[in-house]
């Protein structure tokens, strides 16, 4: 062995351990929640989907409550064109005749036997071995018609009525994992065509799923600019959702159905694509993940800053400190101001900080205080992380009986004028804050009242 290839070895060991380390959080996090993943038709024909299968199994292998529901839209394609039969779709829906419901139970049926085969592996030298999986189908969807709308009749499709949540819960707590189908059952004994997302999306607001993930073709979510977004509330999709349904139906109805999930009690839900290697386990286990979150609620809190976040804030404001956006702040400095800041932690990591400064008053001056060093960490500028410290922050000022706060700044004027400050001048300062400013820095001023009579 070459010694460089010896140094690539080395350094690819390090690197997993360093990853297998910091995973640990998470691992414990995850024990004994329950996730709803849903995987696409289109998955199951990929080459790699056998990589999925090893993800779930190791899920399964962490204590994690596992509920799969698979899609069969490209299968059920398949077999109809065989047959020669027509089945038009509409609102993203297919048409199930009697002539091709028993092509859709095949195709279904044939589905979940591969999947449940692939849960079966127990191969040496394979991620598999020793795994010992028992998977659990049945009649756990209870459904009912679709009917007729816009005067089309849907005839064998179907929507979900009930979800037995008594026996999938007795089945997960014997360590079982539950698959599911893209078909119901009626208490007249018939079989209905459903949505394999609405499926899901029922099956994890019954359960009170800790997780939905929809294992989809899509990556996540991207901005104007076409940078993905990490972390988005149910509220925000809705613009996603109505431009969607020109460019790509299928998805205006997966994001219709993560928000409905969202809205009901589903903690978090998750866009990953199923084509990427490892993209369940990169979402799971690392800080950022790799695609996007739906989620009602931050899952980090603001708080006020300890001496133990003090190498945290360092590292938050040394590139801003750098492109000359803030004023430089030493390690004593922050040690010594430390009460007078909040922050937004994530696994260890500073998300977001700033400081309020309550001003010495003369007479005749009014209290106020000085917001400073408002910073959001470059992965997450997007979210409302920034407005989320500076109303802790304008909480805080009130309380200690401010009357108003201003800001000094060079480079976020029209931030802070979103965030109902009004401009103001040098001369508005408190005198004690007068002589202190900088008028090589030329920061202009702000101000916003806090308490108003």
């Amino acid at each position: 062995m070459s010694i460089n290839s010896k140094e690539t070895q080395m350094i690819s060991t390090q690197d997993y351990l360093h990853w297998f380390r910091h995973s640990a959080p998470y691992i414990n996090a995850h024990r004994s929640k329950t996730f709803v993943i849903l995987f696409e038709g289109a998955a199951l024909k990929q080459d790699g989907f056998h990589h999925i299968i090893h993800d779930i199994a190791l899920l399964h292998s962490l204590g994690i409550r596992l509920v799969l529901v698979h899609g069969a839209r490209e299968q059920i394609d398949d077999a109809i064109a065989k047959q020669g039969i027509e089945t038009p779709t509409y609102l993203n829906r297919r048409v199930t005749t009697r002539e091709a419901l028993p092509e859709v139970m095949s195709a279904v049926g044939a589905s979940r036997l591969y999947i449940e085969a692939l849960l079966s592996m127990g191969l040496a030298n394979s991620p598999m071995f020793g795994a010992k999986i028992d998977v659990v189908s049945g009649n756990f969807i209870t459904a009912k018609p679709f009917g007729i709308h816009d005067g089309i009749d849907f005839h064998l499709s179907g929507e979900v009525r009930a979800v037995d949540t008594v026996c999938i819960n007795s089945l997960l707590e014997q360590n079982n994992i539950i698959l599911l189908g893209p078909t119901g059952y009626s208490t007249t004994g018939e079989v209905f065509n459903l949505l394999s997302q609405e499926v899901a999306t029922k099956t994890a607001i019954a359960l009170n799923a800790d997780k939905l993930i929809f294992l989809c073709h899509q990556e996540g979510l991207k901005n104007t600019a076409g940078q993905l977004l990490r972390e988005i509330s149910p509220h925000q999709l809705d613009e996603y959702i109505v431009h969607e349904r020109d460019v790509d139906l299928q998805l205006s109805l997966l994001l219709q159905s993560a928000k409905e999930a969202s809205l009901n009690g589903v903690q978090r839900v998750h866009l990953l694509p199923f084509s990427y290697d490892g993209a369940l386990i990169q979402e799971l286990f690392t800080r950022d993940g790799m695609g996007t979150m739906i989620t009602d609620a931050h899952y980090e809190q603001v708080r006020t800053a300890t001496i133990h976040d003090v190498g945290g804030l360092m590292e938050l404001l040394k590139p801003l400190e750098e492109q000359g956006i803030l004023v430089y702040r030493s390690r004593e400095r922050l040690e010594h101001e430390i009460d007078q800041f909040a922050v937004i932690e994530r696994d260890g990591t500073i998300l977001a900080c700033a400081a309020l400064y309550p001003m010495e008053i003369q007479q005749n001056e009014v209290r106020s205080a000085e917001i400073a060093c408002v910073a959001v960490h470059s992965g997450y500028r997007k979210s409302n992380r920034g407005q989320q410290i500076l109303d802790f922050l304008e909480q805080k000022a009130k309380h200690l009986g401010i009357e108003y706060i201003f800001v000094l700044t060079t480079r976020t004027a029209h931030w802070f004028l979103e965030q109902g400050f009004v401009q103001a001048s040098v001369d508005d300062l408190p005198s004690s804050r007068q002589q202190l400013y900088n008028y090589q820095r030329n920061s202009q001023v702000f101000k916003k009242n806090v308490c108003v009579s």
